[in-house]
């Protein structure tokens, strides 16, 4: 995030007198820059003053190091107290070498900390006692120099500004306020003072200078046959060249490693960097002052001509960071002639960091100066593959003003011949294929319309000018040319928020909005709502889990290797490389909530979900590969749908532990496998969807002890709608659940489908009173109870008395004498009504009758005695 230092800014846009950090953020804040923190320079609090050496005595010491016992005149105020009242010089210790008498220095004094953080205090060491310490560049956090102190004559301060007890603090630019802003994707032209500038002269009507623009001072060289250079973009991604200009510029004769002038380091510092050297610094320096990265190539190590192109098939790059990356054809290059001496012939990646093989070094004099406008969506995609993110790339991935590059050159051209002494090159390289923005059509009464801010025709003109673009004084539809720095203002819809940003958010009303009347939910939507409250009236709590799985939880399941849930599909970019899968079964996740819960000590488990599983399609096409930065085809959008698996909704519950607790009431009731089918006819129920149950066996349930749900009436009879039952001891173990835990797991868009589409009709209240019959089937043990009641229902419905068959409930099992062994009774309670008179005895003995000849009909069941 961009930092400002206020002296800096004030190159760019007229500063009132006594503006702080505070003010600055006021006013910024106000054209939507948001303060993020006020810095004061680098991290060093106490007294840091000028001091001036004295005396210098070198003393060897026994492990053959040489310190300097040095006096310094820090001043009157801060000097040492002698015994007798007067001040004098403090002594200190110092190990560097690069001084001596005479020269001004930075003394850190006791009570100060410098960065780390580093307390100074007066010590004993090396025989003296050492009161203060002189100060090297990092220790100060002002650069990366350690070898010597600071000598202040060297970079470029004068002898009135180093008088012996100055504060250094002020001097270094380390007192000064520094206010930090965060910066929105769209608007990068602010990674700038110039373009901070411009906001703060937007929102205060301050006078502003583009220096951005040639000026008095700055005189653009002539374009001509400098150094070589060939825009090479074979396959430009999203259509769109890679690299549209690149100007280039040989400077020769630069003491390129020097130390830069202070104020520059100074600013740099402030502005969150670390000086480093000249060309780098300067780079750095024109980069923070005009938003146009730069980049300086050592001339001896480049062989014309430059050619920016995309990468190979297998090259390869060693980075500035040191770290040698494999390329990918999309990544846009700077490289240099094929045919030369070099290793590899790539100089860097474009826009996003450059490489090792022509760095500025030790002892480069002759540098070749870079200013490009790349791309934004390459160097983004460039940066992010190879997890680069570094300053040029934030600022070209955001867009880049193209008209910079040649003001970038030569105002960084300028410091270097100035600072660096030199001479730089005639003529300079500019190979130009930009092409002027788009005009936006925008009617004047659609800012007002849109914001709600009655805004006149002059005031949006006038708006829009103050922004940078050209305006037409006729007309009430007009074409607007948009400034070349601003590449997002592509729409109308763009300038309408320009125009509301810059006369003030605060100036819009708030207007709750009306709703547009619609029909409200869906039937669907209807249905799922309706399941998930029935759930929850059974007790069941709701719960929410990731679709991320992996295969150690199908094994954990017990999921067959040939199962269809073990087709998953893997995710591009998984947020967990050990859960790279979407989940096929909504339970899989859902069991993972319950083990974690159980875990923790909750052992008692009443859970449900509903949510997406990904089936993936036979045959489903390979998905194009979109290009991106422009809307996609017809044609493109229909095959990527196309290749999208099926994403059906499933509702899952899991219970475990206690259902009933035990208390006064009684002594309380595990979970069965009964209480699992119950909440499976509730959620049927809630939608009327007809449902039965026929053995099965499927992982993770138990194998006697699971069914798969079916639909039992309707169009779509038979098909499966889930499963349901105990599951199975082995799972049970490896998820540490209680013992005998339940679980089911439907298709919730197949059971809304299978319900009835027309409404549920109420019936009328029966004017008739209900009887009651019990009856006791003896039949073989292997018949599934769910067969015996089909068999109950269709004797009832075929009885000489009518279907007056109201409800059917299996009210015990039982075995043992006198049931023969290898049979159980089943026995049913059975509510009868009629709908057009009370039944009588001889009514309900003839569908007791009708119940017990089906089911000896269909299973050689009998009456119990």
């Amino acid at each position: 995030m961009p930092r400002i230092p206020l002296t800096w800014l004030g190159d760019h846009v007229e500063l009132p007198a006594g503006l702080t950090a505070e003010t600055l953020a006021a006013a910024l804040v106000r054209v939507g820059v948001e303060e993020e923190a006020v810095h004061t320079g680098a991290q060093v609090t106490g007294p840091l003053v000028v001091g001036e050496v004295v005396e210098r005595t070198p003393e060897p010491q026994k492990n053959g190091k040489t310190i300097n016992w040095c006096r310094v005149d820090v001043g009157p105020e801060h000097g040492e107290v002698r015994e007798d009242g007067t001040v004098g010089p403090r002594g200190i210790v110092c190990g560097a070498h690069n001084f001596d008498v005479g020269d001004r220095v930075v003394v850190a004094l006791p009570g100060a900390v410098l960065p780390g953080p580093f307390p100074i205090a007066s010590r004993r060491t090396y025989g003296h006692v050492s009161d203060g310490m002189i100060c090297s560049q990092r220790e100060l956090g002002l650069g990366e120099d350690h070898d010597g102190i600071i000598v202040l004559p060297r970079m470029g301060f004068s002898d009135a500004e180093t008088a012996p007890g100055t504060d250094a603090l002020r001097l270094l630019g380390l007192a000064e306020e520094v206010l930090e802003v965060n910066v929105t994707p769209d608007r990068g032209y602010c990674f700038s003072m110039r373009g901070l500038a411009r906001e703060y002269a937007l929102s205060t009507g301050a006078a502003f200078t583009d220096r951005g623009l040639p000026d008095e001072g700055l005189v653009l060289p002539p374009a001509g046959d400098g150094f070589p250079v060939v825009l090479d973009d074979a396959a430009p991604v999203h259509g769109v060249p890679g690299c549209d200009r690149f100007v280039a510029q040989v400077v020769r004769g630069v003491d390129a490693s020097a130390p830069s002038p202070a104020w520059l380091q100074r600013r740099l510092v402030q502005a969150g960097m670390r000086p480093i050297g000249l060309a780098v610094d300067v780079t750095n320096y024109v980069m923070l002052d005009l938003g146009q990265p730069l980049h300086a190539y050592d001339l001896d190590h480049v062989e014309g001509p430059v050619v920016v192109r995309r990468a190979a098939a297998g090259e390869r790059l060693t980075t500035l960071d040191g770290v040698e990356r494999r390329l990918d054809p999309e990544d846009l290059l700077v490289t240099h002639s094929p045919g030369g001496a070099r290793a590899s012939g790539v100089l860097g990646l474009a826009g996003v960091m450059g490489g090792g093989e022509s760095e500025v070094r030790p002892g480069t004099s002759d540098l070749l100066l870079e200013a490009a406008h790349f791309d934004a969506v390459s160097v983004a995609r460039t940066a992010r593959r190879h997890r680069l993110s570094s300053e040029a790339a934030r600022r070209f991935e955001r867009g880049v003003d193209p008209r910079l590059p040649p003001v970038a050159v030569a105002r960084a051209v300028a410091l270097l011949v100035e600072h660096g002494g030199g001479t730089a090159d005639a003529v300079v390289t500019d190979v130009d294929a930009t092409t002027p923005p788009a005009p936006v059509r925008l009617d004047l009464a659609t800012p007002g319309r849109r914001v709600g801010v009655p805004y006149t025709p002059g005031e949006v003109r006038a708006t829009l000018a103050a922004v940078g673009c050209t305006v037409p004084a006729d007309g009430d539809v007009v074409d607007v040319v948009v400034p070349t720095w601003r590449p997002d203002l592509v729409a109308d819809v763009d300038l309408v928020e320009e125009v509301a940003r810059v006369r003030g958010y605060d100036a819009i009303p708030s207007v709750l909005p009306r709703p547009a009347g619609g029909l409200g939910l869906t039937r669907g939507q209807r249905a799922r709502r309706a399941v998930a409250a029935a759930l929850v009236a059974q007790g069941l709590v709701e719960t929410l889990s990731y679709p991320f799985v992996s295969t150690a939880q199908l094994d954990d399941l017990g999921v067959p290797a040939d199962d269809a849930r073990r087709r998953l599909v893997r995710l591009a970019n998984p947020l967990a490389e050990q859960q790279p899968f979407l989940r096929p079964s909504v339970l899989v996740t859902l069991l993972e909530t319950a083990r974690r819960n159980a875990g923790r000590g909750h052992t008692d488990l009443a859970l449900t979900e509903t949510g997406l599983v990904t089936v993936p399609r036979d045959g489903a096409p390979v998905p194009p590969r979109l290009t991106g930065g422009s809307r996609p085809s017809d044609a493109d959008l229909a095959a990527v749908r196309a290749a999208v698996p099926d994403q059906p909704r499933h509702v899952a519950a899991v219970l475990a532990g206690t259902r009933e607790r035990a208390g006064w009431w009684g002594g309380g009731r595990a979970v069965e496998v009964g209480d699992a089918v119950a909440v499976v006819e509730a959620a049927a129920a809630a939608v009327g969807a007809p449902v039965r149950l026929e053995q099965d066996v499927r992982a993770p349930w138990h194998p006697g002890r699971c069914a798969r749900v079916l639909v039992a009436d309707g169009p779509s009879a038979g098909a499966v709608l889930g499963h349901v039952g105990e599951l199975h001891p082995q799972v049970v173990a490896a998820l540490g659940l209680p013992a005998r835990a339940v679980a089911l797991e439907l298709d919730l868009d197949a059971l809304v489908a299978a319900a009835p589409a027309a409404p549920v009709q109420a019936r009328p209240v029966p004017a008739f009173p209900v009887a009651k019959e019990d009856v006791a089937l003896v039949v073989d043990a292997t018949v599934p109870v769910a067969d015996v009641t089909d068999a109950v229902r269709a004797g009832a419905g075929a009885s000489p008395a009518g279907d007056v068959l109201e409800e059917v409930r299996l009210f015990d099992v039982y075995t043992g004498e006198p049931v023969p062994a290898g049979a159980r009774s089943l026995a049913y309670a059975l509510r009868l009504r009629a709908a057009d008179r009370t039944l009588t005895a001889a009514d309900t003995a003839a569908v007791r009758e009708a119940v017990v000849a089906e089911v000896a009909r269909r299973h050689g069941g009998s009456l119990r005695a």
